[in-house]
């Protein structure tokens, strides 16, 4: 028999001292989900999901979340240590107003929170050739379009890049710009955080809990099954389950792909150099190549660098989530060409961060064309974290049927198997 300390279940305060009470504490919300309906019921508590979930109950509505394993959950695209909060979207005016929008209520979230979560440290785009050639194009639209919308971006040529930013090898990156409002988000405590308010508003929180069944009557959802042998009702179910997402839903399988990316953090040992100010988050000529990433951590205190490209594609279950020996020569080689002071310091950490793709690039977040009572919110395509401010809104409006003109292009859609990937910035080889 294996005994597991009775701190480690994360259990509330009054049963860690009464541990008699620990099983009917158990049995008591499996009771719960049995037999209370919900008015929603959200499958997957990233960032999709514990947005709507908190936008929800703030309207009033009885709240239920599910989530596979803790939160944030350890697979989770959502759960790493920062994520990038930027506008920069070259021809695509839509999400740089948005994203935006978003910056001011990522600072309206540090003071409700107590905490500095989102870090505005600026962004570098770097690009290797002139700004003017056709290779930079994602770069040279995105600060003209900053200009028009009466923003200020820093323009930065030669020297200068490596000279304000002296990580950067010398001569490499000629040209770019640095704008000063953008940072990184800290994703993983920001889930953190919005779970622990989301359950101060009174949403009901069920960790350990894997959606594997809608519970249907004909065309009518009418909640979920868990393979852990629960059965959650509601009014409207909401599927927020990421990469999981059109294996829940199978017809949406043609219209999104699961990949896999690289991520490294690495231990520098001149962390001078790689400290803000010293170093903003940057694209490393990232339409080009695909590499991004952020100053030193302030908690974790290391450099986090990864590949915002074609990725591979996985099954979340099926396939191993892991970097290869080939991604860390890839890896190596961009640091001795772009921060030689890095290129021999150690990789303390891997991971391979799943995208769920939609084959445009946008989000889905739309009501089933063929069921009611059910709602999806998903296809963030590497890209949707800095949006969490608006997320939950926007899939609350969806599920409640609200009018609202952002939802047209995440709507539900036929798309053929030769989309065109929206999102410029994605290095797609």
């Amino acid at each position: 028999m294996i005994l597991i300390p009775v701190q480690a279940l994360n259990l509330p305060l009054f049963l860690i001292k009464n541990s008699g009470s620990i099983i009917d504490y158990f049995l008591s919300n499996i009771h719960i989900c049995n037999m209370k309906k919900f008015d929603f019921l959200i499958v997957g508590a990233g960032i999709f999901g514990i947005t709507t979930a908190i936008e929800l109950r703030k309207r009033d509505y009885e709240v239920c979340i599910i989530n596979p394993d803790k939160i944030p959950h350890p697979l989770a695209a959502s759960t790493d240590i920062n994520k990038i909060v930027r506008m920069e979207y070259g021809s695509d005016l839509f999400y740089l107003e948005m994203a935006n929008e978003c910056i001011d209520i990522w600072h309206n979230w540090n003071k409700l929170f107590g905490e500095t979560l989102y870090h505005e440290v600026g962004f570098m785009l770097a690009c290797r050739a002139s700004m003017e050639s056709e290779k930079q194009n994602f770069e040279k639209v995105s600060y003209n379009h900053l200009i028009s919308k009466g923003h200020q971006p820093e323009r930065m040529q030669g020297e200068t890049i490596s000279t304000r930013f002296p990580a950067f090898k010398k001569g490499v990156y000629i040209d770019g710009f640095y704008h000063k409002k953008a940072g990184y988000a800290e994703s993983g405590r920001v889930v953190e955080k919005l779970t622990e308010y989301g359950r101060q508003l009174g949403v009901s929180v069920f960790e350990g809990q894997t959606a594997i069944e809608l519970v249907r009557s004909n065309n009518q959802v009418l909640g979920i099954k868990t393979k852990e042998g629960a059965e959650f009702k509601a009014g409207h179910t909401i599927i927020c389950a990421g990469a999981y997402t059109p294996y829940l839903i199978p017809e949406l399988q043609p219209f999104m792909n699961v990949t896999g990316h690289a991520v490294f953090h690495v231990k520098p040992s001149r962390p001078e150099l790689f400290s803000y100010p010293n170093l903003s988050v940057f694209s490393a000529d990232t339409s080009n190549t695909g590499w991004y990433g952020f100053p030193m951590h302030p908690h974790e205190k290391v450099i986090k660098i990864a590949n915002h490209g074609v990725g591979l594609k996985l099954h979340p279950e099926k396939d191993e989530r892991v970097v290869t020996q080939k991604d860390v020569e890839s890896f190596r080689h961009f640091l001795e060409n772009t921060f030689p002071s890095l290129a021999n310091d150690p990789i303390v950490y891997t991971r391979r961060c799943l995208y769920c793709d939609t084959l445009d690039g946008d989000f889905w977040i739309d009501q089933h064309p063929n069921l009611s009572g059910l709602t999806i919110g998903a296809g963030g395509s590497g890209h949707g974290f800095k949006m969490a401010p608006v997320l939950g809104s926007l899939i609350a409006n969806a599920a409640e049927n609200i009018e609202d003109p952002r939802l047209n292009r995440f709507r539900w859609r036929a798309l053929s198997p030769d989309t065109i990937l929206r999102e410029e910035v994605r290095f797609m080889e």
